[in-house]
């Protein structure tokens, strides 16, 4: 039976229904009035540096080119040529002046424009190339590097888009003279869960270290998010959790990188690096961004960004059961070559498909699906109540504020899920 989306999420999401995570009909609601209308992250400018530069991409299941055209703008579009519908790149990134179709050589320019028709040569008529182009992503857009697209013409602007979260990732991109880039293709990997899990599981839900990661996360590190933590929803459906340090905090105390593996062991060199990027982050991002100490950021729907392990993360859905993740290593772009090889281990040391933390994440996400299939317990919605009514304004952080407990972030983000699914339910 098909259930109605006023059914699934409640007035105030506290609860949501197991079918959320597990329904074929909400699956297809998702693709129509989410992956169609909102803006998606597609890559950064760092991967698409000169004309001919290219990554492959994915918007939900569709898969997309995004390159660098001879204009020197970055183009997007879908990955299936006009004439049977194969992929015409099939490298995952790489510097091209043609993507080329196998079946029959249809041959388009960088930007997506159809350049030859090999048939047409035994051809009298021909056919009209400007109409034959690969299909255009129609709105791409960036904002300090991080590129997004959306198949609305019509959606609002990026900006609009990430309205007040800009503040917090400006918190971390700004700190970098030149800011950051991304290192290398994205780690791929794919997990028998809902696309909706790992994303909400980096909006703000931090407090399941302690006891999922037990083994790694030092009770120290528990204690300071305990003390200094913050959990906000910067807009509707986005969410960051930092440690907001106090103003005498030291700086080792403060310092992005310092906390991890390669911060205690990368050596001086690393550790004197690190403590120069924080010398000089009031004067880039101001007194209060400064002592920010970020934990995980979500941006809606699909995109997120772990500040302390540098990595940068899309939760591409394949199905209500099935997600593929990729996970990126960042770096500050203009540190010294040898320093940005040891500074990316950051990621890989506890995430991407052989980090410790990942793993352990992963089989919490999968056996969450399972929850949320299994029969005779759709009478049991999932209780997202903690913290409710608790988090108010603050007069140094934009957006809804309270402690990391609270589960506000989940509840903006399944309000607005809830709105946008409904917005096309009648469409169905």
């Amino acid at each position: 039976m098909t259930i109605k989306i006023r059914d699934v999420v409640n007035n105030d999401a506290t609860l949501i229904s197991r079918r959320a995570w597990s329904d074929d009909h909400i699956y297809e609601l998702e693709k129509k009035g989410i992956f169609a209308k909102t803006w998606l992250f597609l890559g950064h400018e760092s991967q698409v540096r000169k004309p001919g530069d290219f990554v492959q991409a994915f918007m939900c299941e569709t898969p997309i080119i995004l390159s660098r055209g001879e204009d020197n703008e970055v183009h997007a579009m879908v990955n299936s040529c006009t004439h049977r519908g194969l992929p015409v790149c099939r490298s995952d990134k790489g510097n091209t002046k043609r993507f080329i179709c196998p079946y029959h050589n249809w041959s388009y320019k960088i930007d997506g424009e159809l350049a030859v028709i090999p048939q047409e040569k035994t051809m009298k008529c021909k056919s009209d190339k400007s109409q034959l182009g690969l299909k255009k992503v129609p709105r791409v857009e960036s904002w300090r590097g991080l590129i997004f697209g959306c198949f609305d013409e019509y959606v609002e602007p990026l900006e609009d888009h990430l309205g007040n979260m800009k503040f917090y990732l400006g918190a971390f991109l700004d700190r970098f003279p030149n800011g950051i880039e991304f290192v290398g293709s994205p780690q791929r990997w794919v997990i028998d869960a809902n696309w909706k899990v790992p994303m909400e599981n980096q909006l703000g839900d931090v407090n399941h270290g302690p006891y999922l990661h037990a083994a790694v996360v030092p009770q120290e590190a528990a204690d300071e998010i305990n003390e200094f933590g913050y959990s906000v929803v910067p807009g509707k459906g986005h969410g960051a959790t930092f440690r907001l340090m106090p103003e005498d905090a030291p700086v080792d105390n403060v310092a992005w990188g310092m906390e991890t593996i390669t911060g205690i062991l990368g050596g001086e060199e690393v550790q004197n690096y690190l403590r120069e990027i924080q010398a000089s982050a009031e004067e880039r991002v101001g007194p209060v961004r400064a002592r920010m100490k970020g934990l995980a950021y979500g941006v809606y729907p699909n995109l997120s960004f772990l500040w302390s392990n540098a990595g940068f993360k899309v939760s591409h859905p394949r199905g209500p059961g099935k997600v593929e993740y990729w996970s990126w290593s960042i770096v500050p772009a203009d540190a010294p070559e040898h320093l940005k090889k040891v500074l990316r281990n950051n990621h890989a040391s506890f995430f991407g498909p052989g980090g410790i933390l990942e793993q352990e994440d992963s089989e919490a996400w999968m056996q969450q699906y399972l929850g949320s299939k299994i029969d005779f317990a759709d009478d049991r919605p999932y209780y997202y109540g903690l913290g409710l009514g608790l988090e108010k304004p603050h007069p140094d952080l934009p957006g809804m504020v309270d402690n990391t407990a609270n589960e506000h972030y989940a509840r903006a983000f399944y309000l607005r899920w809830r709105d946008a699914l409904l917005a096309v339910e009648d469409e169905a």
